[in-house]
């Protein structure tokens, strides 16, 4: 709300998700609230129209709809016409795990990282939204803010487009991960000697960051595709990922349920840390 009050040209686009959490502003700013119901394609339609004419919009629904479904008008509507805008999702990866897999996303962020001039950004904490959408919603790029119901709480450093190193004590082993699952393998590796780098921006990624662990083993541990993607464009790496599988996450259940499924549990990224350790001592 602080952000709309300063700027006049912040608008609202919403797909009946979530709109009982707008009501303040739908009440303040009734000119600058336009809820389309559940049609995310004319969202983003709307979204670029708003941007042509010098508005900010914020486009938000659930993650599959917003980004997968619609592909089509972000990469035309938006993307190629230059048009800047803030598609802001929830639902990340398997948040909402009980509604089965046409609400699990998990190719979103590998999906918009391939769109000129789009930025991808997974905040993994509350904190992480907080700044990284004031420092890019008016940057006239299309940006994407991928949100999850089960944020982590650690207190990081938060600067848009750089890595953050958590740990460098020299092992011949980093680990690289990003959003919430840094929660998990925080606990994971918590007396294993690895490095750890964490992303809260997958596009543009940090390659600087990367690059200074380049002559070590990099293992990428994600809940998603995208991260590893962008990891390995930097040339030179010895580069593994440990994460989703190459099959339909096509299980119900809770969020923890679908982790443990798909190994990405606590014990389960412990045990791939330990594996890639071996690994490097044979």
């Amino acid at each position: 709300m602080d952000l709309a009050k300063q700027d006049d040209d912040i608008v609202m686009v919403l797909g009946d998700v979530s709109v009982y959490l707008f009501n303040d502003f739908k009440t303040e700013y009734s000119d600058r609230f336009y809820n389309m119901g559940i049609c995310e394609n004319t969202l983003i339609s709307v979204a670029a129209g708003l941007s042509s004419q010098g508005f900010f919009p914020f486009v938000h629904s659930i993650a599959p709809f917003i980004t997968e479904r619609s592909l089509e008008q972000i990469k035309l509507d938006m993307c190629y016409n230059r048009f800047g805008g803030n598609i802001i999702s929830c639902g990340a990866s398997f948040d909402y795990a009980w509604d089965g897999a046409t609400h699990h996303c998990y190719t979103d962020l590998a999906i918009l990282r391939t769109q000129p001039g789009m930025e991808v950004i997974q905040p993994g904490s509350n904190k992480e939204v907080d700044i990284l959408i004031r420092s890019q919603y008016r940057n006239g790029n299309p940006t994407y803010f991928r949100l999850s119901d089960y944020p982590h709480n650690i207190d990081i450093p938060v600067e848009f487009g750089k890595g953050v190193v958590l740990k460098d004590s020299g092992s011949k082993l980093t680990v690289m991960t990003a959003g919430p699952i840094l929660g998990n393998v925080l606990e994971a590796f918590r007396d294993i000697d690895v490095n750890l780098v964490y992303f809260h921006t997958i596009k543009p990624i940090d390659r600087e960051v990367i690059t200074k662990f380049r002559d070590t083993e990099i293992l990428v541990v994600h809940d998603a595709f995208g991260l590893y993607e962008a990891v390995c464009e930097v040339p030179g790496l010895s580069a593994s990922y440990h994460g989703l599988p190459d099959e339909f996450c096509s299980w119900y259940g809770t969020l923890d349920d679908i982790r443990k499924k798909i190994g990405l549990d606590t014990d389960s990224i412990r045990a791939a840390i330990e594996r890639a350790s071996r690994g490097l001592k044979k």
